[in-house]
């Protein structure tokens, strides 16, 4: 069985972390990811690439925009995979903006159910709108 190799292609990162390869040149052009190009100008990736990959989406998931993952991936030595302790910084830093988005997420909700609960036929004279 043939080990694990040092770098990957971008194929092979693509299809190791879901992604599209598209995203993952995206990615590389905000600086999230890097890559080192062969003599035939191709791009490798060390195998690192995968956690800040996994990192990037699970980041996004909960609504934390590409910038500010930039922000903190910046903090990761080149070639260095996001440890449980770097994870645990970033949910600690994060918190606050998670709970704030949450809360805001509610109001939205319950301000729709109260507006779709009204009555009033135009948002013109509904008074939960305005």
């Amino acid at each position: 069985m043939p080990g694990i190799p040092a770098e990957l292609t971008i194929g092979e990162l693509s299809e190791r972390s879901g992604v599209p390869a598209s995203t993952l040149r995206f990615y590389e052009r905000l600086g999230l990811i890097r890559s080192r190009r062969t003599t035939g100008n191709q791009r490798r990736y060390e195998q690192a690439v995968l956690r800040h990959v996994a990192f990037i989406r699970a980041s996004q998931s909960v609504g934390i925009p590409l910038a500010k993952i930039g922000e903190v991936l910046a903090f990761l030595p080149q070639g260095q995979a996001p440890t449980p302790q770097f994870w645990a910084r970033a949910s600690q830093c994060w918190g606050e903006e998670i709970d704030a988005r949450i809360a805001a997420m509610r109001r939205t909700r319950d301000q729709f159910t109260r507006c779709a609960g009204c009555g009033c036929l135009s948002f013109d004279d509904c008074g939960l709108v305005a």
